[in-house]
């Protein structure tokens, strides 16, 4: 009797779980073009928490600190749109409409590098005047990808910046949030369940660890590396050095691509612009060579550490897939639902193992006279 009423409670339960996902992922797939300044502004708040909770061991007030702080991101705001986007704007556009000249300079510069030491022929047995035909097609084509590819990242943004609304409701948004961060989370946790108190904090925890080890942590990695990427491509002479060193800092999240890409853009552009000066070519990788071993040694251990989880591949896939589902804010959202999903299958995968699904009923049965012992 026992057993039945625990099946049927358990199925309930499972109900209800299932039922609340599939009630809250239809809400945000219905109210996704509206929801962004709020889930910005969630994701604003989540991030300055800690800043929060510092100041106010400093003795600020709550409402202080989450004044200071907002005041602080306005600050910041208006700056960045006064004087960095600007340039942005410009090298962007720049970028943008120089992209396939660039292409065809560096196609022609190999093209005659290969007729010039011959080394096409010599070593992989292919004629450099046969190659030329092949190659010209598919870098017309890369141009052409790429250059759409850009163009509608660039759009999507402008657009995004260009919404007074996000501008204006994920500043209050974020403001409220910070201020009743620690009261919201204490009436979260009175709702839940008292019988499953324990397992529901301890995945709060987890998740919370996840997401703040890679939000919090792999974020600021971020900034800083785009701020490295950003100066010493400047420093270096690169045109559009500003505009790749920020989009290869900012796309950091994703191990290794960040860097890949910003190194094979900058290269490509710095061949163009100095060839034959190989010298300012080897200092434009290296920028990014000393990037990755920053990053390696110093920023990823000391801000995010091991507790991650976060596999490169179920990174991605999060990113295309809550991308294609909810547009911009499935991009928002991605991270912290991957890393929640991650924490949720491994908490149901150490249930599976530990239970008679896995072990099966001989062994479960034999467990019991031993524990009874």
């Amino acid at each position: 009797m026992t057993k039945h009423i625990s099946t049927a409670y358990l199925k309930r339960q499972a109900l209800f779980w299932l039922g609340a996902t599939v009630v809250f992922i239809l809400f945000v797939y219905v109210f996704r073009s509206v929801l962004l300044p709020f889930v910005a502004g969630l994701a604003l708040a989540y991030f300055m928490d800690p800043v929060a909770d510092f100041f106010e061991r400093r003795g600020l007030s709550r409402m202080a600190s989450t004044i200071v702080i907002l005041l602080g991101f306005v600050i910041a705001l208006v700056v960045a749109l006064a004087v960095i986007v600007p340039i942005l704007v410009t090298q962007a556009n720049d970028f943008f409409s120089n992209f396939p000249q660039y292409i065809s300079q560096l196609q022609s510069l190999f093209s005659r590098l290969s007729l010039e030491t011959g080394w096409l022929a010599n070593y992989i047995g292919i004629n450099a005047e046969d190659l030329q035909g092949g190659l010209n097609e598919l870098l017309k084509q890369g141009a052409g990808f790429l250059t759409t590819l850009f163009q509608g990242l660039w759009s999507s943004g402008k657009a995004v910046i260009d919404v007074a609304g996000l501008l204006i409701v994920t500043p209050v948004v974020a403001f409220y949030m910070l201020l009743d961060w620690d009261r919201m989370i204490a009436k979260v946790d009175a709702w839940v369940p008292r019988d499953h108190v324990e397992s529901v904090r301890r995945l709060g925890r987890d998740i919370n660890k996840t997401i703040a080890g890679f939000v919090r942590g792999q974020g600021t990695v971020c900034l800083i590396l785009g701020t490295f990427y950003a100066i010493g491509l400047t420093v270096t002479g690169l045109n559009f050095g500003l505009l790749i060193g920020l989009f290869a800092g900012l796309i950091s999240f994703i191990p290794y691509v960040g860097s890949l890409v910003g190194l094979v853009l900058s290269v490509g552009v710095a061949i163009v612009q100095f060839w034959p000066d190989w010298i300012s070519v080897v200092m434009v990788a290296g920028v990014f060579f000393i990037g990755q071993a920053v990053e390696g040694n110093i920023l990823q251990p000391k801000l995010v550490g091991d507790s991650v989880g976060l596999h490169p591949v179920w990174l991605m896939f999060a990113l295309f897939a809550f991308g294609a589902l909810f547009g911009f804010t499935g991009l928002l959202i991605a991270v912290p639902a991957a890393s929640a999903i991650g924490v949720l299958v491994r908490f149901a995968l150490e249930k599976y193992l530990d239970s008679d699904l896995y072990v099966g009923q001989s062994e479960a049965g034999a467990k019991t006279p031993a524990n009874d012992e």
